[in-house]
């Protein structure tokens, strides 16, 4: 009975077999991988995208122990080696520009830093909350040919957070030239929802960092501003993505996640992502300190300097050959200090940035005004796939801080004879004009007195939530929360937040922190001119 089953069983086998191999013989080959999209003339250059090495090139910070910063030569225009600013690693036989660093919470970080440029330079590890020797204080900036020791254990839970120089004086015009990267924090609720979206670093999870630009004919960066261009801020007449002019990113029909950094010196975004004419919903999932609670859909967000936003875009009803762009709409930017608001996009319309630069051009041109409408990158997508995942529910826990029951701290913005100030004070290196105690939980009341400008508000060394927006203009109302008056930008963890002119914002910061003695960070506008010009105070947070 035994055997005979068996026979039987081998018998079903061989049939089995011979089926299989009869299918594999004479079926039909698997279709030819589809032909390239043509070329778009109008945005004609791959995204760079974090790789093994080159610009961007993802490196384990753990793995590092030295970075210099050194002129380098890297092509940005039709291959033309242009002059720029980067940080260099090179790591197991790779040289790597700007590295996307990539660790887990808890990592140790044990880094020289060696300064070969003839200007002083120091690193500011933005948005990580470590300790004042290793944060990145002006004060602690080397000058050419000294190097400084790192050496921390990451804080942080997940999210995108970047590094650039924070010399005083110096900062914007070395951020211009080249220097800044990002820093990508990994936990257990990032990890989590990596699997659930299946997502790539460099494939389908996409840092864009967008900076505006003016480069002359051979790709340079041209930092030279005029008095009322240090007053307001240094615009390009085109935006680079990822160091790319005109880029285009070729995708497929599923989910794809955008971690979207604002780069530039001055130029506010007003982001969004366009089918044609009609604007695309699109899912908020974090922002400056790593994942919200739940996404947030949205269809337009502002970003300003230094502001990180981490979005979740949905491809998977797109046909091949469809196009979505990743647009600046057109806003009032708001520049009210000389008597006049700049409307900008009344006089401009649309811009593709670089369109107006030809090859023979002798030097930039002019810069295309803040509140234009800027195209910064088409996303097409040049295959279809079958793909399953959903974005879950619920993505982190954040717990709302509750400040005790003193007074708001009052922190205001304004200018005096050309010189802008926080609380009608300007930066002196050895002056701590606020002071905290450690472990506070503070109320932070920030007004931007009119007439003004938009000030980037960032604080070095720790996070805050935003808990209220109040006198905001129209165009922030009309896509804020109705009794808080927040955006999607607002949300979560913040290192950074715009208040636009007249405004109040008010932020909850938890002071509380495992160093020491006394810390002294810093506040300031990360208008980078701004900063550059004084708009700073050192915060001291006392034992």
């Amino acid at each position: 009975m035994i055997l005979a089953a068996g026979a039987a069983a081998a018998g079903a086998g061989l049939a089995s077999g011979l089926w299989w191999w009869r299918r594999a013989r004479f079926a039909e080959p698997p279709p030819p991988p589809e032909p390239p999209l043509p070329p778009d003339p109008a945005f004609p250059n791959a995204l760079r995208v974090p790789g093994a090495d080159g610009m961007y090139g993802v490196l384990d910070a753990q793995a590092i122990t030295s970075i210099v910063a050194r002129p380098v030569r890297y092509p940005l225009l039709d291959g033309r080696p242009a002059e720029l600013l980067a940080y260099e690693v090179e790591h197991v036989g790779r040289t790597i520009f700007n590295p996307t660093f990539r660790a887990r919470t808890g990592a140790r970080i044990n880094l020289t830093f060696w300064n070969a440029l003839e200007d002083p330079g120091i690193i500011h590890w933005h948005g990580f909350k470590v300790d004042s020797n290793n944060d990145g204080h002006p004060h602690y900036a080397v000058p050419g040919g000294a190097t400084y020791e790192y050496q921390f254990a990451i804080p942080n839970r997940s999210g995108t957070y970047w590094y650039h120089p924070h010399p005083h004086g110096l900062s914007g015009q070395q951020i211009y030239r080249g220097m800044a990267g990002l820093f990508i924090v990994e936990d257990e609720e990032e990890l989590a929802l990596q699997r659930a979206l299946d997502l790539r670093l460099g494939a389908t999870d996409i840092p864009l960092i967008v900076q505006d630009r003016r480069l002359d004919a051979y790709g340079n960066p041209v930092f030279a501003p005029t008095g009322i261009e240090r007053f307001q801020g240094f615009l390009g007449h085109q935006v680079l993505v990822n160091l790319t002019p005109r880029p285009h990113l070729d995708v497929a029909s599923r989910i794809y996640r955008f971690r979207v950094l604002n780069g530039s010196n001055a130029r506010i975004y007003r982001l969004a992502f366009r089918h044609g004419e009609r604007l695309l919903d699109f899912t908020v999932i974090g922002t400056d300190g790593g994942l919200l609670g739940q996404p947030r859909i949205a269809q337009e967000a502002f970003l300003a300097p230094a502001e990180r936003l981490d979005v979740v875009l949905d491809l998977r009803y797109f046909s091949r050959g469809e196009v979505v762009t990743l647009a600046s709409l057109p806003f009032d930017p708001m520049h009210q200090v000389a008597g006049q608001s700049s409307s900008a996009h009344g006089a401009h319309g649309r811009h593709a940035p670089g369109s107006d630069q030809g090859p023979a051009a002798a030097a930039p041109a002019a810069p295309t005004a803040d509140g234009a409408e800027i195209e910064l990158i088409r996303i097409r997508v040049s295959s279809r796939v079958t793909y399953g995942p959903s974005l879950p529910s619920i993505l982190s826990r954040i717990e709302p801080l509750a400040p005790g029951g003193t007074r708001p701290r009052p922190i205001t913005l304004d200018q005096k004879k050309g010189i802008w100030r926080i609380n009608g004070l300007t930066y002196v290196g050895d002056q701590t004009p606020i002071v905290v105690k450690r472990g506070a939980v503070e109320t932070w009341e920030i007004r931007n007195l009119p007439p003004g400008m938009p000030h980037p508000f960032h604080v070095h060394g720790f996070l805050f939530q935003v808990t209220s927006r109040s006198n905001s203009p129209e165009h922030v109302r009309s896509i804020a929360d109705a009794k808080t008056g927040l955006t999607v930008s607002d949300l979560g963890w913040k290192d950074t937040v715009l208040v636009w002119p007249g405004e109040t914002v008010r932020i909850a910061i938890d002071f509380s922190h495992p160093y020491l003695g006394d810390q002294v960070y810093m506040v300031h506008c990360h208008n980078m001119e701004h900063e550059d010009g004084g708009m700073m105070l050192n915060l001291k947070v006392a034992a």
